[in-house]
């Protein structure tokens, strides 16, 4: 078999809490390092229902390091050198829609990315590649999480774009408003550029976005309290770690290539011709495009 039809490995990238999972054999934190510099933590790795996983804290166990500052390659790369193959991001969010009240997760399919301060690709000057990205996220993982949510009698919704939005501040309201008027349902500051580097990477890759309240634009938002706000999160938590014990056992029977292409987009994505590609370069893709380089 081909290195992307063995069964897969789940890389799980979240918050606090998502990472005591019950059942989870062999728990063991292990550091990684990677050629982009250090991730946001060490990963803890073990096996749930038979299937490998990795759990990566976005930022850091204790909450340690803001959106803007997270090494978003070094997080893809170090996944990706573990073996990973598919990634699971739940992030908590903000609604821009009354359909989706604090509490509600939101199987994303979409993005706008709105950030500026953060480095957005592995390739550069040297060795160049262009990657796909019209369809953002693995519709596979996406139809494996709805089921799972429905399973668990979550409230969900299948489908939404996802605002990602620089940060560390939040919106005013007149942008608050303007995303609404794109159609934008969700907004965070963590899932840019992840899920552009894991398309990079090769990996498939779904966002679960955990509402905790309604942006600026509700006329409600300023009468919530830090401690309403507080109990929702804690609540996601707990139902973001049931979603995922009970979805990493549903994909668990892959031994084929992903049909959306996610794990072959790098195919015939590389512009730079061998002869002239950056031997540095090359090597610090030994991870992230070694299939290809």
């Amino acid at each position: 078999m081909s290195a992307h039809t063995v069964p897969p490995m789940i890389g799980v990238i979240g918050g606090s809490g998502l990472y005591e999972i019950e059942g989870l054999e062999g728990a063991r934190w292990e550091a990684v390092e990677t050629p982009f510099g250090a991730p946001s933590d060490e990963i803890l790795r073990g096996t749930l229902a038979g299937v490998e996983m990795a759990f990566l804290p976005r930022h850091g166990r204790g909450h340690r390091i803001p959106p803007s500052e997270l090494n978003y390659r070094a997080n893809i790369d170090a996944l990706k050198r573990l073996g990973c193959t598919e990634i699971l991001s739940l992030s908590a969010t903000g609604s821009l829609k009354e359909e989706f009240p604090p509490g509600t997760f939101v199987v994303i399919d979409q993005f706008i990315d709105r950030t500026f301060a953060r480095t957005k690709s592995f390739f550069s000057e040297g060795l160049v590649a262009h990657v796909g990205f019209g369809h953002p996220v693995c519709s596979r993982l996406g139809d494996a999480i709805t089921e799972s949510l429905a399973a668990l009698d979550i409230p969900h919704a299948r489908g939404g774009t996802y605002l990602a939005m620089e940060g560390p501040q939040f919106s005013t309201i007149a942008e608050s408003n303007l995303y609404r008027s794109w159609g934008c349902d969700i907004i965070g500051m963590t899932n840019m550029p992840e899920a552009k580097l894991a398309r990079e990477a090769e990996m498939c890759y779904a966002t679960i976005a955990m509402v905790t309240d309604f942006d600026c634009w509700h006329p409600d938002h300023d009468h919530v309290t830090v401690d309403a706000i507080i109990s929702v999160l804690f609540g996601n938590a707990d139902k973001g770690r049931d979603l995922v014990m009970n979805v990493v056992p549903r994909l668990a029977g892959r031994t084929e290539l992903c049909a959306q292409g996610c794990q072959t987009v790098l195919d015939n994505a590389i512009i730079t011709q061998p002869d002239v590609r950056d031997p540095e370069m090359v090597a610090k893709l030994d991870a992230v495009a070694g299939r290809v380089l």
